[in-house]
């Protein structure tokens, strides 16, 4: 999606930038890095699974990449690089937009995942309550990231394994679940991880999965009238909070929103 969403930006605000598609093998991380100085790219965006292993290489962290110890944006300033995360400040848009604000809210996140390890992190420093739920093989994951929270901003955050029983539990006490799994992704679109008896209209659900666009967790959360946030919206405010990092103007959220959709609903068709 992202060179569709930022060829279109640049081209409407008739910027002389290009975006273009790199594959990175992980022992050609540095180099790749150093290529970026080399031909004085503006900028670069850093996807799975490279988002921790590109840090070494940079000269610079934004204060907030530095406590997820993740990198999705680099920008090059004369040669300096600096990391930032805009996977957390996208995901706490949409939220914004909505005239939700984190603070003092009780918030499920399913997943301790690179996406989960943003969104806790960002929801954690706008002052939200935080439980962390993450499947029995992986969490270890939910524990570290859990202690890490715990740790960055002095409060405590609960681990749990997913499962019926604590996600019944959990979101009895809850007013944003987070869906941060893979779960409902295409072409796996018929599952959701969460059972529509569970949910609720005074419950906001924000489920990251972009494609589909609707996802069988969102279209259930509308159907019982809860509040309902697309991962689309997530992914196009980090490419817009990316794109006026790189040029230093305001992006065309509704056009790269557009030209997000246009793809998906071809690659749905």
């Amino acid at each position: 999606m992202s060179p569709v969403m930022h060829n279109a930006a640049f081209q409407d605000m008739g910027i002389d930038y290009v975006y273009l598609p790199f594959r990175v093998k992980k022992e050609e991380v540095g180099r790749a890095i150093e290529g970026m100085r080399a031909l004085n790219m503006r900028g670069l965006n850093v996807t799975i699974p490279h988002k921790v292993a590109v840090i070494p290489f940079l000269d610079e962290l934004d204060p907030l990449a530095d406590k997820i110890g993740a990198v999705n944006t680099i920008v090059n300033d004369g040669g300096v690089l600096k990391g930032y995360n805009t996977d957390a400040t996208g995901f706490l848009q949409p939220l914004l937009e909505e005239g939700i604000e984190p603070e003092g809210k009780s918030v499920a996140i399913l997943g301790a995942g690179g996406a989960a390890k943003a969104v806790s992190f960002i929801l954690a420093e706008r002052g939200a309550r935080i439980v962390i739920l993450n499947r029995r093989l992986e969490m270890g994951w939910a524990e570290e990231l859990a202690a890490r929270i715990s740790q960055a901003f002095s409060r405590e955050v609960t681990a749990l394994e997913l499962n019926g029983e604590n996600l019944t539990g959990v979101l009895k006490k809850t007013d944003i679940l987070v869906n941060a799994t893979s779960v409902g992704m295409s072409p796996d679109t018929g599952r959701t991880p969460v059972d529509t008896d569970l949910l609720r209209p005074n419950l906001v659900v924000y489920d990251i999965v972009y494609n589909p666009i609707k996802t069988r967790l969102r279209k259930e959360a509308e159907a019982v009238g809860a509040t309902v946030i697309s991962g689309l919206d997530m992914l196009v405010w980090q490419g817009a909070l990316a794109f006026e990092k790189w040029t230093g103007q305001k992006a065309p959220v509704a056009l790269m929103k557009k030209e997000a959709i246009k793809r998906l609903e071809k690659h749905e068709d």
